[in-house]
């Protein structure tokens, strides 16, 4: 089974619209003999909401005329034509309706929660760090996607936010060890490794070759590259130096 299906369902689970991964594999190989894709392993692309907004159930808006159940993306509305224009000019009475009968403490407690606790999905936050990372384990550079996990830095549990920032693409036996306290990275993308992992386990010769090294991967994008405050702290927090 392609490795991009098996992504998609480790990411989003029945989000894909399936009940299993089998049956999703099922569906997406319909979709292909239907339309003649004969690549033996094509990509398989997502659209991520990472934003949305939802109005309450009385507040819903019809379907527009030209809406058609065959749509699967790609369908937009210009405000140039008469039916954009007039769903647009729904939307915002919605939204002045919904922020009229809201009180302003209220709004302000909403406005102050989406600042603290918004954040990506698991899911979303898996696809990008892994995109990021060029699908490469930043410590060891492996390349085998099975057993490769978005890493967070500063866990969720400890509201560590799904951001990129926040996570780094690792194989998972040195996931294990980072989450465990026995790998750390420094401020300066240094690898770090405890001599913990030898005092309680007797050995890790495989993990003490990276002591020292740079990452071998970092996200082109300076934005998408590991938080200093994240990594100061997981060494202050997690690291059994």
């Amino acid at each position: 089974m392609p490795d991009n299906y098996r992504r998609e369902w480790d990411s989003f689970g029945i989000k894909n619209g399936t009940y299993s991964l089998q049956q999703l594999n099922v569906r997406i190989q319909k979709y292909r003999a239907r339309n003649g894709i004969t690549e033996s392993n094509p990509s398989i692309g997502c659209i991520i909401l990472t934003e949305p907004f939802f109005f309450d159930e009385q507040d819903w808006i019809p379907v527009p005329e030209d809406w058609k159940n065959s749509i699967v993306q790609g369908k937009t509305y210009s405000t140039d034509t008469a039916i954009g224009k007039k769903l647009y000019e729904t939307v915002n009475e919605r939204i002045s309706l919904s922020r009229a009968a809201t009180s302003m403490e209220d709004r302000i407690l909403r406005y102050s929660e989406s600042l603290t606790k918004h954040r990506l999905g698991q899911g979303a936050f898996r696809v990008l760090v892994t995109d990021a990372y060029q699908r490469r384990c930043a410590v060891t550079g492996e390349k085998t996607l099975p057993v490769l996990e978005a890493a967070h830095i500063k866990p969720y549990s400890e509201d560590g936010p799904h951001l990129t920032s926040n996570g780094i693409l690792l194989k998972s036996d040195v996931h294990t060890l980072f989450d465990k306290g026995y790998i750390t990275i420094d401020e300066n993308f240094t690898v770090d490794v405890s001599p913990r992992l030898h005092e309680d386990y007797g050995n890790g010769k495989d993990y003490y070759k990276y002591h020292g090294k740079k990452l071998l991967v970092l996200p082109g994008n300076l934005s998408d590259q590991p938080s200093v405050d994240y990594l100061r702290w997981h060494n202050e927090n997690v690291f059994l130096g």
